[in-house]
């Protein structure tokens, strides 16, 4: 590696641990418990159905004869967990094993933390309004490490919520069914989208059935999405009637299924990638070049 490559890497790794201990800090500060990550379970976030998906398997291990699965993510152990503490957060490493495609994205990797967390008996909107006081903190914190942006020709970034809010049905609208790019190109501040069809532990809105309470975080000036999170269905015939439609196999999620039988808690949470939020603030043009060991759908692995 070119020894300015080197001197920005370094830099660019010194603002993610300043990022990581600021991160960690304000989760702390709201009253939140910190887990320790679950990487092996007999279920695992499926991800879909989504016809759009690009991952190529979920990699199994099989351990004193029991089928384990890598984590995804862990929505499905933060349900089961919240019930218990109430507030939690976890870093927590992910492997999504992307095909080769991904990488012209330069937002995807195979291997990846997201700060991962959810609170009992929360709607969306608590989750909006704690994630918009994250980011108006993140920048008053960063403001202590403009010396550090000065070495790659940067000012700390400058959050200034409220964030602006669309539907995804507005955004197809204005943008296209793939809108996420161009929207993102369009704003010079980050913006909530909602209403995403997708996994069944997203709640259904009940009183307009097909609209879903979620929301993902949308980073402007390209860098498209930064969070995404919901409020979670919890009771279990709503569980098992949505896994159905989606034509999940059941066997594969009963250890889940029994945790939802025994009775979860109404809750909200939301998952949001280091490695991009790392990114975004460094403005590198892959996700990957803010990684001490990149992990990038389509290169070789060096270590």
């Amino acid at each position: 590696m070119p020894e300015g490559d080197l001197k920005d890497l370094k830099t660019k790794l010194e603002i993610g641990s300043a990022v990581l201990r600021i991160s960690t800090d304000f989760f702390h500060d709201q009253g939140f418990v910190q887990l320790l990550p679950v990487m092996l379970g007999r279920s695992t976030d499926p991800l879909g159905p989504d016809p759009g998906s690009m991952i190529v398997k979920t990699p199994e291990v099989e351990y004193n004869g029991t089928l384990l699965y890598t984590m995804n993510s862990m929505i499905l152990h933060k349900q089961v967990a919240v019930k218990k503490l109430g507030r939690i957060f976890i870093l927590s490493p992910n492997i999504r094993l992307e095909k080769p495609e991904r990488k012209a994205t330069g937002k995807h990797l195979f291997e990846f933390t997201q700060l991962d967390f959810e609170i009992s008996d929360a709607k969306k909107e608590d989750v909006i309004a704690l994630m918009e006081k994250y980011f108006a903190t993140l920048s008053n914190e960063l403001q202590k490490y403009k010396e550090l942006f000065a070495k790659i020709d940067l000012e700390p970034f400058m959050f200034r919520p409220p964030f602006a809010r669309y539907t995804t049905h507005e955004l197809e609208r204005k943008y296209g069914k793939e809108w996420e790019l161009a929207a993102s190109k369009d704003h010079s501040q980050p913006f909530w989208a909602l209403c995403h069809k997708r996994e069944f532990y997203d709640k259904e809105d009940e009183s307009e059935p097909g609209h879903y309470l979620n929301y993902d975080l949308i980073y402007p000036l390209g860098f498209g999405e930064a969070l995404s999170g919901a409020e979670r269905e919890h009771a279990y015939g709503r569980i098992t009637g949505r896994m159905g439609k989606d034509k999940l196999e059941m066997k594969v999620y009963q250890a889940y299924l029994d945790e939802a039988k025994a009775g979860f808690v109404p809750s909200a949470g939301a998952g949001f990638g280091m490695e991009r939020l790392v990114r975004f603030l460094t403005r590198s043009s892959h996700v990957g070049d803010v990684q001490m060991f990149r992990r990038v759908p389509g290169e070789e692995i060096r270590v």
